[in-house]
């Protein structure tokens, strides 16, 4: 059986570039619904309905786990998926978000102000202030939506002179000169890391979360032994979009660099 990876878009190709790196033995599926990103404006219910259909398709594909590897999608869709659907479809498979895997991270970083960049349904839907609350009510906690940086991204206009005045714009919101860590609550943001670091205070420290997922990943696989036996290991991958032209093409290249020699791509419509 395999690993699904699956995102509103291609942000989740950083999360599963680092996967690639920290586990390449596995066989993975990724599904990038982009015919329909961003997710970040939608309304909570039709975020659920668009990520169970891609769960749904990556388990009829034999995957044995699915990664949400999308904010959006762990923030408004994964707890509803994790407490109905499973139990009700398929209850001896698991669908992991990417949100929790993050908070710990910040947490062990022993944080005492941070802030938080997200889409607007990330933000709004409060999940990081309340998983940070769970592990360490102390934190002191500060949002801000930005909702202009997943399209440019997936634009490619990540050398655009815009980008950088939009991301200062944005960093602007918060209090900058508070903060002991920013967390990027967006796979996206982990292209444009550097541009951010270089609007932050050197003491801030950036939690970008292909590594923090690759990581918790690696050791959830390693506590679930029963989930592990059960995957192969011919370090195959399978790649689905559901819009395929040759921007996107080009933007897979961007995101997995070496990874994506000789990849196929499947369009697919869910």
């Amino acid at each position: 059986m395999k690993i699904g990876v699956f995102d509103s878009g291609l942000g989740g190709l950083y999360i599963f570039r680092k996967l690639l790196k920290y586990l390449p033995a596995y066989d993975y599926i990724y599904l990038g619904d982009n015919a329909r990103v961003p997710y970040g404006g939608r309304s909570p219910e039709l975020i659920y309905q668009f990520t169970k259909r891609a769960v749904d398709f990556l388990f009829h594909k034999d995957c044995q786990i699915v990664i949400l590897a999308c904010n959006t999608a762990s923030a408004n869709a994964l707890t509803r998926l994790q407490r109905k659907y499973l139990p009700e479809n398929f209850s001896e498979r698991r669908v992991l978000g990417i949100i929790i895997p993050t908070v710990e991270a910040a947490v062990e970083e022993n944080f005492k102000k941070i802030g938080i960049i997200g889409t607007r349904a990330t933000i709004d839907s409060q999940s990081y202030p309340a998983e940070l609350k769970k592990l360490a009510p102390e934190i002191k906690v500060y949002q801000k939506e930005c909702s202009l940086l997943v399209p440019l991204i997936e634009e490619g206009e990540l050398e655009w002179e815009g980008l950088d005045l939009l991301i200062k714009k944005y960093l602007k919101a918060l209090p900058l000169t508070k903060l002991n860590g920013l967390i990027l609550a967006c796979t996206h943001y982990g292209l444009i890391g550097d541009q951010i670091k270089r609007n932050l205070p050197t003491r801030v420290k950036v939690i970008s979360q292909g590594e923090v997922v690759a990581e918790k990943f690696k050791s959830y696989l390693q506590r679930h032994p029963e989930m592990e036996s059960k995957l192969d290991k011919n370090s195959r991958r399978t790649y689905y979009v559901t819009d395929l032209t040759h921007r996107y093409e080009d933007l897979i290249k961007l995101f997995l660099v070496n990874h994506f020699k000789n990849a196929k791509l499947e369009l697919v419509n869910i």
